[in-house]
């Protein structure tokens, strides 16, 4: 029996799947590929979102009926320009859901208020922590009772980047 070559009725049958025409691989050179996501995210991909909900207590018939398509950047970012990314590191907000290797949506545009969670430089270095206003001074505090709270006065370096809007996790 001969090995490789052309085998008549092998391979992925031609002009199937939703746009009902031959399809074509392309490669991407694995440095550019989180550019390429980027873009297609801007173009607004989009995905399902079904019209039934999730029940996280006792099991509910699930509809085949897809609501609408999902525009992740429509959710979860409001203000395009002042907007970027960065990864969580560390477990000081695991009290707040946000653990080591979590994508923080930050907000540039936004007001620093107390009690939002908030991306600081601190002398150079960054730090997630929620901002909390007391009697006794502006702080930077952990979400994790390791971790002490970080007192804001006069002669402290300390610059607010932007207001955490959104974590995305893996489960």
């Amino acid at each position: 029996m001969g090995r490789g070559g052309i085998r008549r009725g092998a391979g992925r049958p031609k002009g199937q799947g939703k746009y009902n025409e031959p399809t074509k691989p392309i490669r991407i050179p694995e440095s550019m590929i989180s550019d390429v996501m980027k873009y297609l995210s801007i173009k607004g991909y989009k995905l399902p979102l079904y019209a039934s909900t999730v029940q996280a207590g006792f099991p509910s018939p699930a509809d085949d009926y897809i609501e609408q398509q999902l525009d992740l950047n429509q959710h979860l970012i409001k203000h395009p320009t002042a907007t970027f990314f960065v990864r969580a590191a560390g477990n000081s907000m695991v009290g707040a859901g946000i653990h080591s290797g979590d994508i923080l949506i930050v907000d540039r545009s936004l007001n620093p208020k107390s009690g939002k969670i908030v991306i600081a430089a601190i002398d150079g270095q960054l730090t997630v922590k929620r901002l909390s206003k007391t009697s006794k001074g502006l702080y930077l505090k952990a979400e994790n009772d390791q971790y002490q709270a970080i007192k804001i006065n006069d002669a402290s370096d300390v610059v607010i980047w932007g207001v955490v809007t959104s974590v995305i996790h893996k489960v």
